[in-house]
């Protein structure tokens, strides 16, 4: 039976929610602190723990790191009201799994937690030999249709027979996870396993013993002897994602692993001898980190031979409709509905709306609407309020040039708070270059300066 924690100030949802779960088939304890939390993580070991982002006494982040130290292999779901959702969706850069949103839907929320610990148990299941890890079940890629997606798949196709190390950059929730295994099934090492690692998730003094292992005794709680991802992965694929959180001491280690193709566990005195390819993901800058001190520069040049940067959702707009029926088709499947397809309506908020989650908030999105819609399509009433009050504008660009256009004025067609994100995707997309934002936005120098101090932009 698997176990849950519950971490919630509101006493109703920890025993409404507890209930329903109970009923399911799962172990659950709740807490109303974070303080009580950490005493029941002490205590017993779960699989899941399902924690409000707002605590009393703490926030997700904070729990989400405590939660990691003393139980790294639980999964994580965040409960959020919509008002939160960039708060949420930043969480998964510290190893949360998922997000629900309130108000709480029981069957919504069932699959959520279904899907993260189907993918815990994909991650933390060893490889057969001459076998691959499973893809995780709630597949979020597709092949799209906007330019940027064409590039991603010819760049796809032309590394994957490569024996090169890649790096997949792109902000949460873009998919690349399953660019990095669409590679690995196109590949010559498509028999051989694949292991993805989220070094986002991994305490710092624990990250060198899940990529290199550890014997019986090498440290406190090491009770057995483990064999570490790159093991795992050997004549296979190893996929480290959020490959920037790692600690200077283990990018040290990682670079001679790089370097020498053999490892040595925690404790251990003897080198195995180990094949395995390297494909890296961050939704950082690591140029920047390289900068700043914060990466190694020789480890990043290892790892960068080959580069595949996916583009957020919002720039291309094209593939936004693509995936909302691929998603649509799966929570039907998922919650026993024949929901047809969406209103003309519903199709122009969901090209309209930011998608801050990228993929990630498009599914949990249309599945909500799919669980609270009674006819033939998704009507307005279905989505957020969030979705219904955004503003359309366009933002697009030929991908392989990494070039940036916006059509008309784009500064005087969105609302304020569309216009300050507006501002700083542009900026991002130049590099922070002030006048070539100012010209992509086709406002002067001075205008731009004034929308800065205004939306309180700091560069």
């Amino acid at each position: 039976m698997q176990a849950i924690l519950i971490i919630d100030d509101d006493k109703d949802i920890c025993t409404l929610v507890s209930n329903f779960l109970s009923k399911k088939g799962y172990e659950v304890d709740f807490s109303y602190t974070g303080k009580q939390a950490i005493d029941n993580l002490r205590k017993k070991e779960f699989d899941l723990v399902l924690c409000d982002y707002r605590l009393p006494d703490t926030n997700g982040t904070e729990m989400i790191q405590r939660i990691k130290l003393i139980q790294p292999q639980a999964a994580i779901v965040i409960i959020t009201g919509y008002s939160d959702i960039k708060t949420a969706i930043e969480t998964f850069k510290h190893g949360a799994s998922d997000y629900v949103v309130k108000p709480l839907y029981p069957d919504e929320m069932l699959i959520t937690i279904k899907e993260a610990l189907e993918r815990k148990g994909a991650s933390t299941t060893p490889a057969k030999a001459g076998g691959t890890t499973e893809a995780p079940n709630d597949s979020a890629y597709v092949d799209g249709i906007s330019p940027q997606a064409a590039v991603v798949q010819r760049h796809i196709e032309l590394i994957a027979p490569a024996e090169m190390s890649v790096i997949i950059t792109g902000e949460t929730g873009t998919g690349k996870e399953y660019v990095a295994r669409a590679i690995h099934q196109k590949s010559g090492r498509a028999p051989k396993p694949f292991v993805a690692l989220d070094c986002g998730a991994l305490p710092k003094d624990l990250a060198g013993s899940e990529l290199f292992g550890h014997v019986k005794g090498a440290f406190t709680g090491a009770l057995h002897e483990k064999p570490g991802n790159f093991e795992l992965a050997h004549k296979g694929i190893l996929f480290l994602d959020e490959v920037g959180n790692l600690s200077y001491e283990n990018q040290v280690k990682l670079l001679r692993v790089l370097q020498e193709r053999k490892i040595r566990r925690i404790g251990g005195t003897k080198d195995i001898q180990i094949d395995v390819r390297i494909i890296a993901a961050t939704n950082e800058d690591l140029t920047r980190a390289v900068r700043e001190g914060k990466f190694r520069e020789d480890l990043y040049h290892r790892l960068n031979e080959f580069k595949i940067e996916l583009s957020p959702l919002r720039q291309r707009k094209e593939d936004i409709l693509l995936f909302a029926k691929h998603f649509l088709a799966k929570a039907n499947k998922q919650l026993n509905k024949e929901i047809s397809g969406f209103s003309p309506a519903v199709e122009e908020r969901l090209m309209a709306y930011h998608w801050y989650g990228n993929l990630r908030e498009l599914n949990n999105v249309v599945k909500r609407a799919v669980l609270l819609s009674d006819g033939k399509k998704i009507s307005e009433g279905a989505l957020p309020n969030e979705i219904l009050g955004s503003t359309v504008y366009e933002v697009a660009g030929p991908a392989a040039t990494g070039e940036q256009t916006v059509e008309g004025n784009l500064l005087k067609s969105v609302s304020s708070h569309a216009e300050r994100q507006a501002i700083i995707d542009v900026l991002e997309k130049t590099g922070f270059n002030k006048s070539k934002a100012a010209e992509v936005l086709k406002i002067d120098r001075k205008t731009l300066y004034n929308k800065l101090k205004a939306y309180d932009i700091k560069l």
